[in-house]
């Protein structure tokens, strides 16, 4: 379940982790978003995607928005999330934004 979006520690991107082990079957979610149009590059081990930001999708479930754009992440993250059915709630903002 993913529950949060935070700045990476090198402030050059946010990153959404499952709080549990949530691996994510890469050809089932790049066959889902070739469906919706989106571009994806495979690299076996993760996806690149283009929507709005650039994400990388990893097996193990972490997300990386590349992107200095807090809310552009947000949408970008939301967008994901309906694509691929993603579980859990939005996320809530990190803790530099309250």
């Amino acid at each position: 379940m993913y529950r949060t979006l935070r700045i990476c520690s090198n402030s050059g991107a946010y990153e959404a982790v499952p709080e549990n082990r949530r691996p994510i079957d890469l050809a089932e979610a790049r066959r889902r978003l070739e469906a919706e149009g989106v571009a994806v590059v495979d690299a076996r081990v993760l996806l690149i995607v283009r929507l709005e930001v650039e994400v990388t999708i990893s097996q193990n479930g972490r997300l990386l928005f590349k992107t200095r754009d807090e809310r552009a992440a947000e949408r970008t993250f939301a967008r994901l999330r309906s694509m691929l059915d993603l579980e859990g709630r939005p996320p809530s903002p990190p803790s530099s934004a309250r």
